[in-house]
């Protein structure tokens, strides 16, 4: 239903309604949906919630994903989703751009643009993804005191820390600081770039009773594996984050090229959504009832050819 329609928005809050879907029994799956129309399409076809990449919206900004993007730029994000959907969503917030106070402050712009959940990482800045190398880690008492600043700022969005230190601390050092980051007030721990199917068993096994998050994200370091997979390991979420946007690209990549070679679209027909299916998608025509002025649209069905 269209969101200017007051009486069908949920009541409770975003972080309130994401903590009840991880009090289901089966892993809760979110795609990348960075966009209004990525949430309404990844809301068809059923998911319950949605990830927010900070390197999707960075790439889409035309960036890279080097912690450049702000506080402002994510919650211009944040209320297209959660208004395109309506769904709880889960959202990168990198290392939480700056110390305490930055933290405090990107929790309650976040809660207030309508974000259910968010991740913070103990990288330092300038930040990388975190399936590449080299990357810097910040003191592990810093990035708890990060914690139990964001832990401190939120009403009810969901707080899940992300640690980065496999990589260059082992196993040992990444379930020390998941430890660390749980006693100051994270609600669940996103063990980021394990390698093997057996780190992602081992690390579940030193954390029992933790909600953990796995990161699906391909051409990285982590092997493929399905929800089903991940969730017989222990873990109680999975996003897949910049997979939406890998598509989508190449298909605009192709559709210029045609453009280019061409000098014209009708070779991509086959792979556009018709004007029909994207006004069923966005709910034009549900919109356009709510105002008595508009004449319902007549769409066309076809082009006429020359």
């Amino acid at each position: 239903m269209p969101y200017v329609i007051g009486a069908d928005l949920p009541d409770a809050p975003a972080g309130e309604r994401f903590r009840a879907l991880l009090d289901r029994p089966q892993i809760l799956q979110m795609p990348g949906a960075h966009l209004g129309i990525a949430a309404l399409l990844a809301k068809k076809a059923g998911f319950p919630a949605l990830y927010m990449s900070g390197a999707a919206m960075s790439a889409t900004m035309g960036l890279p994903d080097l912690g450049m993007i702000t506080v402002d730029d994510v919650c211009w994000y944040i209320r297209q989703v959660v208004r395109a959907a309506g769904l709880p969503a889960l959202v990168d917030g990198d290392t939480g751009y700056g110390e305490a106070l930055n933290v405090m402050h990107m929790v309650r712009a976040f809660e207030e643009a309508g974000a259910g959940a968010v991740h913070l990482e103990d990288q330092l800045l300038p930040k990388k993804c975190g399936h590449l190398n080299d990357k810097k880690l910040a003191d592990a008492r810093d990035m708890a005191a990060k914690v139990a600043a964001a832990r401190k700022a939120r009403k009810h969005l969901y707080i899940i820390a992300r640690t980065d230190a496999a990589a260059s601390e082992g196993m040992d050092g990444a379930v020390a600081r998941a430890k660390l980051y749980l006693d100051a007030g994270a609600d669940a721990i996103f063990p980021e770039a394990l390698t093997s199917r057996e780190m992602f068993a081992e690390f579940a096994k030193r954390m029992p009773g933790v909600k953990l998050l796995a990161n699906m994200t391909e051409f990285g370091r982590t092997p493929f594996l399905t929800a089903t997979e991940f969730e017989a390991l222990g873990y109680a979420m999975v996003i897949w984050p910049v997979s939406h946007l890998r598509v989508a690209n190449r298909a605009m990549e192709e559709l210029y090229a045609t453009i280019r070679e061409t000098g014209g679209t009708m070779a991509a027909l086959d792979r556009m959504q018709t004007r029909a299916q994207l006004y069923e998608t966005i709910g034009y025509h549900e919109y356009e009832a709510l105002d008595a002025s508009l004449v319902k649209t007549v769409v066309p069905e076809g082009m006429p050819q020359g």
